[in-house]
This record gives structure tokens, C-alpha cells and sequence, in this order.
């Protein structure tokens, strides 16, 4: 296999080719420009790492970036600074070469440069290869093992729930 790097994302880096993959394509209600703004802007909401294949010696194209994974900072009052991957993809093409698992490495030595006591993320019901691969990488299911479930409020409901 070439060989595969992790970087800190550029402004162009990343793509919506997640959504398409978890069959969300038609949720998507962020423009590129907000992505943009939002990540690499004075203060970034999220930040992103981005898994490039480097080229052979010799080879005359440049690097060619093959995954990426988004994750910010939240705030735990049991457990303190956690950090939370909110997406990981890898293109079909590459994946089972250990691409996804080199991100989230990744983002676990982020975590633990900033100090943080956790590392969290959720995956959809479907998704049994990569529930396979975060409990081969010491994840726990906390559905399974503390019966914790996410909500979510958007659109209407929220701005009902604040009065506006």
C-alpha cells in the first residue's frame, strides 16, 4: 500500500461525500461556503483532519486525499474536556487498508494533547463494520452498555422551544 499520511484540512480539503455514503444526501443543509467558513474561518466551530495517499517517488502527481474526519470540542460535567468526531469517511476505494483507523488514532492524540478525558462519536444502526472497528479499537457502545440515547432539536422545534 502507498503510503498514507494525516494532516490538519485546507479549506478546500473536504467533501459531502459522507452524506451520500450514509444514503443523507438529501439532508444536507450546509453550503460549501458555510463548511468553509465554519471550519476555517477566525474561530472554527469543528476542525479537520484529512488522510492523503502521498505519491511514489518518481510519481509526478501530487497527493491525493482519500478521507477526512470532523471533530470539535464539547464539554462533559462528569468527565471534563472530550472531544467529539462527529464524521469519519474513507472513499470505497480505499477502504479495509487501515486508513479510517489511522484518523481516528488521530484525532485520539489530539485529544490527548488537549487534555481531554474522553473521546466520543455515534454511528448509525446499519454501520456493523465500523461499530466493529471502533469495539476492536477499545470503543464502548454506551446503548448497549448504558442505554444512553441522542436527541436532537433543529428547524421549527428549536426555534419553538426559543420562543422565536
Amino acid at each position: 500500500m502507498a503510503s498514507v499520511r494525516i494532516r490538519e484540512a485546507k479549506g478546500g480539503d473536504c467533501g459531502d461525500e459522507l452524506a451520500e455514503f450514509e444514503n443523507l444526501s438529501d439532508q444536507v443543509k450546509i453550503s460549501e461556503e458555510a463548511l468553509r467558513a465554519d471550519g476555517f474561518g477566525e474561530n472554527p466551530f469543528y476542525h479537520c483532519l484529512v488522510a492523503e495517499i502521498l505519491p511514489a517517488s518518481g510519481e509526478l502527481l501530487g497527493p491525493c486525499v482519500v478521507g477526512y474526519g470532523i471533530y470539535y470540542f464539547i464539554y462533559s460535567t462528569w468527565k471534563g474536556r472530550t472531544i467529539y468526531l462527529e464524521d469519519i469517511y474513507v472513499m470505497p476505494e480505499y477502504r479495509g487498508q487501515g486508513i479510517g483507523s489511522k484518523i481516528i488514532k488521530k484525532v485520539a492524540e489530539v485529544a490527548l494533547d488537549k487534555g481531554c478525558s474522553q473521546f466520543r462519536l455515534a454511528v448509525l444502526d446499519w454501520n456493523q463494520r465500523a461499530m466493529d472497528l471502533y469495539k476492536a479499537l477499545g470503543a464502548q457502545d454506551l446503548t448497549e452498555a448504558e442505554g444512553w440515547h441522542f436527541f436532537r432539536l433543529e428547524g421549527e422545534a428549536m426555534r419553538k422551544l426559543a420562543g422565536k
